[in-house]
């Protein structure tokens, strides 16, 4: 039996506070995570997994990055007021009437042309053909409620385009979250937004949208290369 060098012993390693460091544990994978964080990683794989209609498939290829801003940009001036904004607004043209004046604006009965949002209102232009742009958000749930809106801006003749944020939709509208927003005429931008407006024909309002095929797991990719191995291996 060979005995221990006397200066080669062991140190036990001590972790308390100010000696040794204590080695980095990954504890992702020890974490259960809440239950909607299952749902959502779930439904995800569910919606890659099964076969989508073109009505629905188009939502999965929305407007690229550089596009989307060039839209958001050009319809940073066509802003609604906000609450405060209109409060303001309000106040001065009581001061106003009380003094004898009377606004321009009233005068002529001319609104502001600004961005209009809510599904029933923006589906009321698009029936009257009075919206002349619409945005649809692609990650709205469920999907249900927009996905009508494409073929019936299709049937009116309307441009159309799907975004994948309805939270930079509602940054425009000075709200939340928005699902749609439609644009009844162009009077800032207008030849930036008609050359938008003619793209957006051409992506959306083309050729016919396909259905878009599944994909498959990493076990029924794993199964079929086995498969092919032992076909293989027999010949």
């Amino acid at each position: 039996m060979t005995s221990k060098h006397p200066l080669s012993q062991p140190a036990p390693k001590n972790f308390n506070f100010g000696n040794d460091v204590r080695p980095r544990i990954v504890k992702s994978r020890f974490v259960k995570f809440p239950r909607y964080v299952q749902l959502q990683r779930q439904k995800r794989i569910l919606m890659k997994r099964l076969k989508c209609p073109p009505a629905l498939a188009q939502f999965f290829d929305p407007l690229d990055k550089d596009t989307c801003k060039k839209v958001y940009k050009a319809l940073e001036k066509y802003t609604p007021e906000t609450k405060k904004e209109k409060k303001e607004r309000l106040k001065n043209a009581a001061k106003d009437q009380e003094k004898g004046k009377k606004n321009k604006k009233e005068k002529d009965g001319n609104k502001p042309i600004t961005l209009k949002c809510g599904l029933n209102h923006v589906t009321y232009l698009v029936e009257k053909k009075r919206a002349k742009l619409v945005l649809i958000a692609a990650d709205v749930d469920p999907i249900e409620t927009v996905v009508f809106l494409p073929s019936l801006c299709k049937t009116m003749d309307i441009p159309y385009a799907i975004v994948p944020s309805k939270a930079k939709l509602g940054e425009l509208a000075n709200k939340k979250t928005c699902t749609c927003l439609a644009l009844t005429d162009f009077k800032e931008n207008a030849a930036e937004l008609e050359n938008l407006c003619k793209n957006f024909r051409e992506k959306f309002q083309g050729p016919p949208a396909h259905s878009r095929k599944p994909e498959r797991g990493f076990k029924a990719i794993q199964k079929e290369k086995k498969i092919e191995r032992e076909i293989a291996a027999k010949k």
